[in-house]
């Protein structure tokens, strides 16, 4: 089996390792081709107006100045030659949990691996605390990784899905299981920015947020994670609300 390792935290990343040794736990042939830097945020984003660069680090390590997007065509277009069995897109250092997805370069990658018709998997770690920073402990991806990911490792990928897989903030021998959940939805109504200004007087800002209300239930992986299990989540890139279809098609 050969695997594709991604991520958008950095070819430096400590979540990166974490999962280049989950990969090795299924194959020898791991290859690792990811952003220079850190590139959380950037969604599914492509560089279009600057040429990407790739470094080679060692025989079958990487790195991209570009997006996850951008590492995961590189991997498949330059480096590998031919595609690879599995992608697996992480350990991302923060939570990718209910429209979390829509950001996430970490998502983006696998969508990018689903989009070319590759097993793709996305992991995130979630933070026992904001603010934690680089202090992020990775012991349950750790732990928890591979239970999580050898049982789709055989199943059947419908054209377009992909797998999103979060890792609950606990100690491994305090997650309870791993729950298949959809994805949830927070409400960020309440958005702030937060400015100051730089010390030549300009001024600059952070977007805040606070309030957060999350889905009912205990039905998603937002509430899943909350309640102490690993969440594993299917996702497609189909976005179309068929529900609307007929409603919208009869006003034209």
């Amino acid at each position: 089996m050969r695997i594709l390792v991604t991520n958008d935290d950095g070819i430096h990343a400590p979540g990166l390792a974490v999962a280049e040794a989950i990969a090795r736990r299924f194959s020898d042939d791991v290859w690792v081709v990811a952003p220079a830097d850190e590139q959380s945020g950037a969604g599914h984003s492509l560089t279009l107006t600057r040429p990407l660069r790739l470094r080679r680090h060692d025989d079958r390590r990487f790195s991209v100045s570009g997006t996850p997007t951008d590492s995961v065509m590189m991997g498949l277009l330059e480096v590998l030659g031919s595609p690879p069995d599995l992608i697996l897109s992480g350990v991302n250092r923060g939570a990718n949990l209910g429209e979390d997805v829509t950001y996430s370069g970490t998502v983006s990658a696998a969508m990018e691996g689903a989009l070319a018709g590759v097993r793709s998997i996305a992991m995130s770690q979630v933070y026992a605390r904001e603010g934690e920073g680089d202090a992020v402990r990775f012991t349950c991806a750790e732990a928890w990784g591979e239970r999580a990911i050898r049982p789709l490792l055989d199943m059947p990928f419908a054209p377009g899905m992909l797998v999103n897989v979060n890792f609950p903030a606990l100690p491994a021998d305090r997650v309870k299981g791993i729950r298949v959940v959809g994805q949830g939805m927070r409400d960020y109504g309440r958005a702030s920015l937060v400015k100051h200004k730089d010390p030549r007087g300009f001024p600059y800002y952070w977007l805040s947020f606070h309030g957060v209300v999350e889905t009912g239930g205990h039905d998603t992986d937002l509430e899943a994670v909350a309640d102490g299990y690993v969440a594993v989540t299917p996702l497609h890139l189909d976005l179309t609300y068929r529900d609307a279809l007929t409603s919208l098609a009869a006003r034209y």
